[in-house]
C-alpha cells in the first residue's frame, strides 16, 4: 500500500496539549452546568459526589434525576454534538468547501425522510429501536448515492461543485417528498414536526446505547483519516502524486460521517449549524489542520450541544424550546458571517 507524504506546512501541524486540555475542560464544564441547572436545584458538589459514589445525603428523587434524567441527557448530548461536529469537519475538509457541514449531499434529509417514513408507518407510536437509526442510514446512504449518480452525470466523474450542486438538489428533493409525506399523514404531524426541529429528550439510557456503537466507528474512522483529509486540501491531483487514491478516501470520509450524522439524527431530530459553527470556530483560533480540527470539533461539539441544550429547556421553563431552534438562532448568523469570509478568500 503506498504511503502518504506531507507537505512540510501540514507536517510541522500538531494538536497542542493547551487545546486538547481545553476541549476537555470545555465539555466537562458544560456537561457539569447540565447536569446541575433545572427545576430541582442540586449543588455541583452535590452532584460530583454522587456521580462519585460518595455519600451525599441527597433523596432518592434527586438521586434518580442525576442518573436517569440529567446525566443520560447531557451524555447523548455530548454524543450527538460531536458527531455532527466531526461529520462537519470531515465534509468541509473532503469538498474543500467552507459551508459544508452533514446536510451537504442530502444526508440529514434523507435521514430525516426514513425516520418519518418510519413514525408514519408505527402510527405515531414512536420509531423501535432497530428501525430508526436503520431507516435513518438506508436514507442518508440513498441520498450519498443519488448526490455522486448526479454529480457523476455527463462527465463520469464526480467533481467537487459537481457534487455539492447534486447535494443540495438532492436534499431539495428528499425534503418535498418528505413534507409530502406529511401531508398525507396528518395525525403523525405534530410528532414528526416535533421530531424535524430537533430535541434531546431521553427515556433514560436507551437513547446513548442506541447511538454510542454508530458514533465510536464514525470517530475512529475520521480520526484515523485526519492526515488523508489534510492531503485531500491540496487537490485530487497533487493527493495522487503523494500516493493517496483520493476517489476511495473521499468515499470512505463520506460514508463514515453520513454513517455519523444518521444515527445522530435518528436519536436527536435535525439540528442545524452544528458542523458549521464549531469546526469553523476551531480553525480560527487553534489552525487549519485536521489534525487538530477533528479532535477538537468533537470536544467542543459536545459543550456546545449541551450549553444549546441547556438553553433550550431553561429560558422558557417549564416550557421547552426545540434545540434546533436555539442551535439556529446562533448559526444563521455565523453562517452569514463564513459566507462573506469565503467570498473575500475567492476574490483576493
Amino acid at each position: 500500500m503506498a504511503t502518504v507524504a506531507a507537505t512540510p506546512a501540514l507536517r510541522t501541524a500538531r494538536l497542542r496539549a493547551g487545546w486538547l486540555l481545553g476541549g476537555v475542560v470545555a465539555a466537562l464544564a458544560a456537561a457539569l452546568a447540565g447536569l446541575v441547572v433545572g427545576p430541582v436545584a442540586i449543588s455541583p458538589l452535590d452532584v460530583l459526589r454522587e456521580l462519585a459514589g460518595l455519600d451525599t445525603g441527597l433523596a432518592a428523587t434527586q438521586a434518580n434525576i442525576i442518573h436517569e434524567i440529567r446525566l443520560p441527557r447531557v451524555v447523548l448530548g455530548l454524543l450527538v454534538g460531536a458527531t455532527l461536529a466531526a461529520s462537519g469537519a470531515s465534509y468541509q475538509g473532503v469538498f474543500r468547501n467552507p459551508l459544508a457541514d452533514p446536510y451537504l449531499l442530502g444526508a440529514a434529509a434523507g435521514a430525516g425522510l426514513g425516520v418519518t417514513l418510519v413514525i408514519v408507518a408505527t402510527a405515531g407510536g414512536g420509531p423501535t429501536p432497530v428501525a430508526a437509526p436503520v431507516a435513518a442510514f438506508a436514507g442518508a446512504l440513498v441520498a450519498v448515492a443519488l448526490t455522486y449518480v448526479l454529480g457523476a452525470a455527463g462527465s463520469g466523474r464526480a467533481s467537487t461543485s459537481s457534487l455539492i450542486l447534486a447535494g443540495v438538489a438532492v436534499a431539495s428533493f428528499l425534503t418535498a417528498v418528505q413534507t409530502y409525506v406529511q401531508q398525507r399523514n396528518l395525525d403523525t404531524v405534530r410528532q414528526v414536526y416535533s421530531w424535524i426541529l430537533g430535541r434531546l429528550t431521553t427515556a433514560g439510557w436507551h437513547e446513548v446505547r442506541l447511538l454510542l456503537p454508530y458514533a465510536l466507528v464514525t470517530f475512529v474512522v475520521l480520526l484515523s483519516q485526519r492526515r488523508t483529509l489534510d492531503v485531500l486540501a491540496v487537490g485530487d491531483d497533487e493527493a495522487t502524486t503523494l500516493g493517496l487514491d483520493a476517489r476511495r478516501s473521499r468515499l470512505l470520509v463520506v460514508v463514515a460521517a453520513s454513517l455519523g450524522t444518521a444515527a445522530a439524527v435518528s436519536v436527536s431530530g435535525l439540528i442545524a449549524f452544528v458542523g458549521i459553527i464549531v469546526p469553523h470556530t476551531v480553525r480560527l483560533l487553534a489552525g487549519s489542520s485536521h489534525r487538530v480540527v477533528l479532535p477538537l470539533s468533537m470536544l467542543f461539539g459536545g459543550a456546545f450541544l449541551v450549553l444549546a441544550d441547556l438553553l433550550a429547556r431553561t429560558i422558557a421553563s417549564p416550557a421547552e424550546i426545540p434545540i434546533g431552534v436555539i442551535t439556529s438562532f446562533f448559526g444563521a448568523p455565523f453562517f452569514v458571517l463564513v459566507l462573506r469570509t469565503a467570498r473575500r478568500g475567492v476574490t483576493t
